[in-house]
């Protein structure tokens, strides 16, 4: 995680936001399933600038799952982030963390390409640079976890396919399915994804882990490839 010495831009109060933009009064109208992780985040902060310091934070660590896994130290290099926050932000992360891992019974299930997009669409539509993850499946399609693999421009130069399937394989997953978002915001798939999609298809039927879905994520938007018929079959 990065650590900063100071802000590199004034933070908004979020007073000064439109009312509609505000994420207390949204979830208020909308309820917090509506609301995206930043403005979650937000509201466990409760600070005057907490829209601001939500992105920063998400930006800083990586995403939630990079969120998860930040030492309380790490979190208090954010200017703003004091121990009393810091501990607050992983009382959170940790009531989830153990909402997934308790009984089996309790996990969620994916059944079609729209549950696997929206079990990460509110945390992976606002990152800045795209985030390879993969949805762990046990053999009636619970979500075992869903690790972050890589972090940058999906290219097959670049991207180690073994990789993706090193936890599915400690985790003794069932199945996986691939998800990355577009920071541009659209969730058309490229060239270089379909290509990696087939590289991702190929490896899994060697290591018995299939690949069941590539699941690209746009800003409310989502793009299954293999409801496409790209890079499968």
């Amino acid at each position: 995680m990065e650590t900063y010495s100071q802000t590199k831009t004034p933070r908004r109060m979020v007073r000064e936001l439109p009312t509609a933009e505000r994420p207390f009064e949204r979830a208020c109208y909308l309820g917090v399933r509506a609301l995206s992780v930043a403005e979650l985040l937000a509201l466990v902060l409760t600070t005057s600038d907490a829209l601001d310091m939500a992105y920063e934070i998400l930006g800083v660590s990586g995403g939630l799952s990079g969120l998860m896994q930040s030492s309380r130290h790490e979190l208090t290099t954010i200017p703003g982030v004091g121990d009393g926050l810091a501990i607050r932000l992983q009382a959170a992360v940790e009531l989830g963390r153990r909402y997934v891992t308790t009984s089996p019974a309790e996990r969620p299930y994916i059944t079609s390409p729209g549950d696997a997009a929206n079990l990460l669409m509110s945390e992976m539509q606002d990152l800045p640079q795209e985030h390879l993850r993969v949805i762990l499946l046990d053999t009636r399609n619970r979500v075992i976890g869903a690790p972050t693999i890589y972090v940058g421009s999906l290219n097959t130069s670049v991207v180690r396919i073994g990789e993706l399937f090193r936890q599915a394989i400690t985790s003794q997953a069932a199945a996986v399915i691939v998800a990355h978002n577009h920071p541009s915001g659209c969730a058309s798939p490229s060239p270089e994804d379909v290509n990696v999609t087939r590289q991702m298809v190929q490896a899994g039927e060697l290591l018995s882990v299939p690949v069941l879905d590539h699941i690209i994520i746009g800003r409310n938007s989502f793009v299954s490839l293999k409801d496409r018929g790209l890079g499968f079959g």
